[in-house]
């Protein structure tokens, strides 16, 4: 039976797809931080690129004020499109976008604006699994979701147990269990690195034997674009032979992104391909908005005193353009917080007063 789990805390909902109790599937959603994708803006050409294939455009608030629009022939400077992100910012890059037609009854007008907000992480995941059942414990935030998701919508006690919070945890984490095999995790700004490691000794059918479970969490952790993996005990002569029963379990995955297997590097690497759309959950935890949100959990599990946070300026900055995670706590806890910024702090460091 599949079903959709949410977890809620201040600024952040965790979404997890299980199936007879295995995770499937998982997202994260800032109801006050939207990542943008799927929003479809009216946007102003600023500068054409041409080495790049299109421009970057000026977009309105909420979503970053600029971006990427690719495209060949795309008109002059200055000139008003209807465009649609199609990938969030990522990897330290803003918005990517393309031209969308202009929806009926729309004007471009004479400003950047946004037309319509692209579907959330839980309304993406509940359009694909339309059978799904979704299960919270938040009165808070079963009053938010949209009233078509209502009928859809089961209390329980507690929606994540110890095992779902464990297996969330893991996500964060460099390192991926995939018995037999491990599996260290190195994401850069270009590609994504995965080094495939043994205490024992490794051989061909123990890398085959680990395949679905590494494309599950490259899944899970919404690990995209290039992704280059280095098979452990395995020659070079025989790499390419993996390739077929990589293709054959990322078959199986089912995949809703439909990862590419491009083969073997010359290098003796097995590369794919995952398209970029949403950024992958490690950016948003090592991010200042995730660290700011970090500290209001752990100011409630703690159940901390205090009404003002004080902390370096991109924590706080980061509060500062969420649009609801104060509100959440204020909800949770009955106080209003202040912020106070504290320029010469170290990263990691904040107090509540």
């Amino acid at each position: 039976m599949m079903e959709i789990r949410l977890s809620f805390a201040p600024g952040e909902v965790r979404i997890a797809l299980l199936k007879d109790d295995e995770l499937l599937d998982a997202a994260l959603w800032l109801p006050g931080k939207p990542d943008g994708w799927g929003d479809v803006h009216v946007a102003r050409i600023t500068t054409h690129s041409p080495t790049l294939g299109g421009a970057f455009v000026e977009l309105a608030a909420p979503s970053p004020l600029t971006g990427f629009l690719t495209g060949k022939k795309l008109p002059p400077e200055g000139s008003l499109v209807c465009a649609r992100i199609i990938r969030g910012a990522q990897n330290g890059k803003g918005v990517r976008l393309k031209l969308h037609p202009l929806p009926q009854g729309s004007e471009l007008g004479i400003a950047p604006r946004r037309l319509s907000p692209g579907p959330t992480p839980l309304e993406e995941m509940a359009q694909r699994y339309k059978d799904a059942p979704i299960l919270l414990d938040s009165a808070r935030l079963a009053a938010s979701l949209p009233a078509y998701l209502r009928p859809r919508i089961q209390r329980v006690p507690q929606s994540f147990d110890e095992t779902l919070e464990a297996e969330w945890a893991a996500l964060l984490s460099a390192e991926a269990e995939l018995s037999p095999l491990k599996a260290h995790i190195t994401p850069t700004p270009a590609l994504t690195a995965i080094d495939l490691d043994s205490a024992s000794q490794p051989d061909f059918a123990t890398n085959v034997a680990c395949f679905p479970a590494l494309l599950r969490q490259i899944r899970l952790r919404n690990l995209s674009g290039t992704i280059l993996i280095d098979p452990a005990g395995v020659k070079s002569n025989k790499r390419p032979a993996l390739v077929p029963f990589l293709e054959k379990a990322n078959a199986q995955e089912d995949d809703p992104l439909a990862p590419r297997i491009l083969g073997i590097t010359p290098s003796g690497l097995l590369e794919i391909t995952r398209p970029r759309r949403r950024a992958a959950l490690h950016e948003h935890y090592t991010s200042p908005h995730g660290q700011a949100l970090a500290i209001l959990h752990q100011i409630l599990a703690e159940g901390l005193t205090g009404a003002q946070l004080s902390a370096p300026p991109a924590i706080i900055h980061a509060l500062e353009n969420d649009l609801s995670a104060l509100d959440d706590f204020h909800y949770e806890t009955g106080r209003k917080l202040t912020l106070q910024c504290r320029p010469l702090s170290p990263t990691s460091c904040w107090s509540l007063s």
